[in-house]
């Protein structure tokens, strides 16, 4: 029989977030200050279930204060399961940073934590926080991404857009068709959101891929991104893993060879470019 936090409803108030303990759960609030990272201010209120958590630490922060850390079970949050270890220390939505003079006062909560949490071992088999709530768009440096619960959709912006991007279109995914989310952080890497679909293999760049938007400049900031990314991914969950779509059958050789000739003929008239017809004739090849 687990234990129960001992005076529930309490709540222990830190700088940017105040957490209250429940007899199931801890409900973060997260404040709406300047100085609160924006990340937060987008989250509002994240209740995690302790089911959700594999422990509680409670180490020295910088200048005077301490910091209280709730550690979740990988596979708990969607949110932190997009992030994959990029977010900075700072925008850790589990870290509340609190006054040095309420050391006393944090041990005795994370100690009544550390007692509440269940017995548990391993990854959780589902997510046990909720995603971010949909709709939910931004815009990113080369078009904007929407979702709307149950598809995803990238409308390009002809000022940032690849040619590539450009040629194929705006872009719709249904959840059905994905396996899940790639975010790279604008402030770890060049930054993207890429949709991953178990039948196509997506190509290296993110700004040549119709199935990802790239990040810079302020676009596609954390706050907007990853709590989209977060719910894209939940949703991908919910439903199951992506329905493998069968392998096209082979095309007849002759219809192929016709096709390369007529590429051919445009590439001469100088209506396709050099590197469009190396392109095409390569996917035409890899028919046969």
């Amino acid at each position: 029989m687990p234990h129960t936090m001992s005076r529930m409803g309490d709540v222990l108030a830190g700088f940017h977030a105040a957490w209250e303990f429940e007899s199931d759960s801890v409900l973060i609030r997260y404040e709406r200050g300047i100085r609160t990272p924006k990340l937060f201010q987008s989250l509002g209120e994240r209740r995690i279930p302790l089911r959700a958590l594999s422990g509680v630490t409670l180490t020295p922060g910088k200048r005077g204060t301490v910091v209280l850390r709730a550690e979740l079970r990988p596979g708990a949050d969607p949110l932190m399961e997009a992030a994959a270890g990029q977010l900075k220390e700072g925008c850790d939505p589990y870290r509340l940073v609190l006054p040095a003079e309420r050391e006393t006062l944090a041990e005795y909560y994370a100690d009544e934590l550390r007692a509440s949490l269940p017995a548990q071992d391993g990854p959780a088999e589902r997510f046990l926080v909720p995603a971010p709530e949909v709709p939910l768009s931004f815009k990113a440096y080369d078009g904007k991404a929407s979702f709307d619960g149950k598809t995803v959709f990238f409308r390009w912006f002809w000022t940032g857009a690849s040619s590539a991007k450009w040629k194929a279109g705006d872009q719709s995914f249904a959840v059905s068709q994905l396996s899940g989310v790639e975010w790279r952080s604008p402030e770890v890497f060049e930054g993207h959101l890429r949709l991953l679909r178990s039948d196509v293999a997506s190509p290296a760049q993110a700004d040549q891929d119709p199935a990802a938007v790239v990040f810079g400049l302020g676009y596609g900031p954390v706050h907007e991104s990853l709590p989209f990314a977060a719910a894209v991914l939940a949703a991908v969950r919910e439903r199951g893993p992506a329905a493998v779509v069968p392998a096209a059958p082979r095309r007849d050789p002759a219809d192929i060879a016709e096709r390369i000739r007529h590429l051919g003929e445009l590439h001469q008239a100088g209506l396709v470019t050099d590197e469009e017809f190396s392109m095409k004739k390569a996917e035409l090849l890899a028919e046969l």
